[in-house]
């Protein structure tokens, strides 16, 4: 399986009308949903309408599904207060919280959660501040999981904005999205489900955003060399794809560590600010790209397929 470039003129927009759609996740019976601002999750239906279901409040962002058909909610806050980690049950449209405090401090950025084979939920927090994407940025992101009996461990701290984060085949280890350091870090899974120190890896992904302030207004051409990443996830040939968001582009790397570009968007002509990758379909060579800048998602055929996760397999 060859990663061939995927060429812009055969994405499409999927799910119109839809607020802030970070994230998509496919169901085991090819179920299309999309985090959505203005509910919690909405269905994308056969003739393209959207079905909300749910009140999340906030800003549901990373979204994914666990063996039961429950949609995990990693939610951002954005004046919500909070921004607590959340299920979704699609079927009556309640909403449970999973974790709202780590440490006796109140979550407010809740970005992504992964669910391993023992459904443990793996989920990222982004800062306990503000966006900062410069070179003081606070490198207070962290990582901390929920297990299937309700207690929640924090397990790694001091990463550079902990964005979106993806597990391995074999699950032996986490990696996790660092946007402000244009990189992603690699964590080992330790038996006892601590993660041990991270590494990074693959090279840095491109210009890191107070590099180039001076150059502000930005050229398209250093825009699209913009290395803030955004979401991961992995193919079935174990290459790691990753959004990269001011960049409008999407790239993999590979388990050699080659760097990929797989789609580019430069002007955001259609992929605007991509966020995450999700495979679904009966082949799981259906892409969906997310966004926190369109009122759809990019669908477009993978020249690989996605690496089934645990609620596809």
């Amino acid at each position: 399986m060859r990663l061939e470039p995927i060429q812009l003129a055969d994405c499409e927009k999927v799910g119109t009308g839809v607020q802030r759609p970070e994230d998509v996740v496919v169901s085991r019976d090819g179920r299309v949903w999309l985090s959505d601002q203005a509910s919690a999750c909405a269905e994308v239906l056969a003739d393209g309408s959207l079905a909300r279901v749910g009140a999340a409040g906030g800003a549901p962002n990373g979204i994914n599904m666990d063996r039961a058909g429950r949609i995990v909610i990693a939610n951002y806050g954005h004046g919500f207060g909070r921004g607590p980690l959340q299920r979704l049950d699609p079927a009556t449209g309640a909403i449970e919280i999973l974790a709202e405090h780590i440490d006796g401090r109140t979550l407010v950025t809740c970005n992504y959660p992964i669910i391993d084979s023992q459904d443990r939920i793996w989920c990222t927090h982004s800062t306990w501040g503000g966006e900062d994407f410069g070179a003081d940025s606070p490198r207070d992101g962290l990582v901390f999981r929920v297990d299937p009996d309700g207690s929640v461990h924090k397990l790694a701290e001091g990463l550079d904005f902990a964005n979106g984060c993806a597990l391995d085949q074999s699950e032996t280890h986490l990696y996790v999205c660092e946007t402000v350091g244009c990189d992603v870090q690699r964590f080992p899974i330790a038996p006892d489900g601590s993660l041990g120190r991270p590494e990074r890896y693959g090279p840095k992904l491109g210009f890191a955003a107070h590099e180039v302030q001076h150059l502000r207004p930005l050229p398209l051409e250093t825009r699209s060399q913009l290395g803030l990443t955004d979401g991961c996830g992995f193919d079935a040939a174990g290459n790691l794809w990753v959004t990269l968001v001011m960049a409008n582009k999407v790239v993999a790397i590979t388990p050699a560590g080659e760097v990929v570009t797989m789609l580019s968007d430069p002007a955001g002509r259609v992929m605007k600010a991509p966020t995450n990758v999700t495979w679904g379909g009966p082949d799981l060579c259906d892409l969906y790209i997310g966004s926190v800048r369109s009122d759809y998602v990019v669908k477009v055929r993978s020249p690989i397929p996605g690496m089934p996760l645990v609620h596809q397999r």
